[in-house]
Parts: C-alpha cells; sequence; structure tokens
C-alpha cells in the first residue's frame, strides 16, 4: 500500500486566492515560559488545498459541517486536462471514465508554488452539468478553483454544489498517474457555519 500526499501545505507567505486574508500562524503560549507550546492560526476556509460547501454560492445552502461525508472516501479517477484550455461536454465525452464517482482533475495550474496561477484548464457549464447527468459525487482539482479565475458568477459552483457535488480545490496531484484509480481519502473539519474547509486530502493506492 502506498500513501500519496495529496494535499498543499499550508505555510506564512503562501498564496491565497486575491483578496482572501493570508494565513498567519502565531503563539498563545510558548516554551519555556508557559509550559507548552500552543498555535494560534488565522485563515480563510478557501486557505490551500480545501472543499467548498453549497452555502459558498448559494443562500440558504448547506454549510461544509452538514455535508455527508461519503463522497469524500472511496475510489477516484486522476484525469490529465493534457494542455486543454477549456473542460466541456466534448472533453468530458471523450475523457470521463464508465462509473466514475469522485473526478480529480491534474491540470498543474501551479507551476510556480509561490506565485497564485493567472489561468488553468477549468471546467464549463455544460461540462459540470454532464458530471451531474454521469451520476458523480465529488469533484476536486488541482487548481484553485473549477471555473476559471476570472469568472465572477461561477456557473460551474452553482451546478456542482446545487446538485450537492462537493468541490476539493488546489490539490496536489503531481504524484499521481493519468487514468488511475486511487482511494481518496480527504474530510472536512466538522465546522457546522462555515462555507468551506480545509482537508488534508491522501490518495491510497493498493
Amino acid at each position: 500500500m502506498r500513501i500519496i500526499e495529496a494535499t498543499r501545505s499550508v505555510s506564512t507567505g503562501m498564496p491565497v486566492w486575491p483578496g482572501d486574508p493570508p494565513f498567519r500562524c502565531g503563539w498563545s503560549a510558548r516554551l519555556p515560559d508557559d509550559g507548552v507550546n500552543a498555535a494560534e492560526l488565522s485563515l480563510g476556509t478557501h486557505t490551500g488545498t480545501h472543499v467548498d460547501a453549497p452555502l459558498h454560492v448559494m443562500l440558504g445552502g448547506a454549510p461544509i459541517g452538514y455535508l455527508p461525508l461519503a463522497p469524500f472516501i472511496g475510489p477516484a479517477h486522476v484525469i490529465a486536462t493534457h494542455g486543454a484550455v477549456e473542460l466541456g461536454e466534448a472533453w468530458l465525452t471523450e475523457h470521463l471514465p464508465d462509473g466514475c464517482e469522485r473526478l480529480l482533475l491534474r491540470t498543474r495550474a501551479w507551476r510556480e508554488p509561490r506565485l497564485f496561477p493567472d489561468s488553468w484548464p477549468a471546467l464549463t457549464a455544460d461540462g459540470a452539468q454532464l458530471l451531474v447527468a454521469r451520476g458523480v459525487r465529488l469533484v476536486g482539482t488541482d487548481a484553485p478553483s473549477p471555473d476559471p479565475v476570472d469568472s465572477k458568477d461561477l456557473p460551474v459552483h452553482r451546478i456542482l454544489l446545487g446538485a450537492e457535488i462537493p468541490i476539493i480545490e488546489n490539490l496536489q496531484l503531481v504524484s499521481t498517474k493519468h487514468g488511475h484509480v486511487y482511494e481518496l481519502i480527504a474530510l472536512p473539519l466538522f465546522l457546522l457555519e462555515a462555507d468551506a474547509s480545509p482537508v488534508r486530502a491522501v490518495l491510497v493506492e493498493r
């Protein structure tokens, strides 16, 4: 059994979505004065590798802590985008495996880890609708979003989350193989009020 780290590391100074709060790690207690080290974290819910819930784009949508856990554990197909710009219905019809319940898109968006990407292969609205029709239960991408960077109304988010399909963003898929099926484990925190949550995502190869 091989366990693949599929999470981007979190540290001070890391790039975040423009306008989001930066990650900060402070200390509420320090050795030796306080007898222990105790960190105090400040971050947005969309920091690093994270999962979006319907509340992110929908009034009255479910917060992350109310989502069922089953979509976050199970077989996941990794599909490389191979330089495609748009991942629409035609592209997915050609590349989406039969019976795929969890789709992880390897776009290689983060070519420079310390710089926020200015573009990446993104899903289209008709592509998202195809995923809903095909019964996909979870969509993940190594890009910051399944929508384009300049999207204002986030149609892919709205289609997927409106169908109760959670979205994992900023995965680390560089060590994965195109077309391979892994066992995904990527559980969000049990946050009852938040629109999203950081996750520790791993892929198990047996």
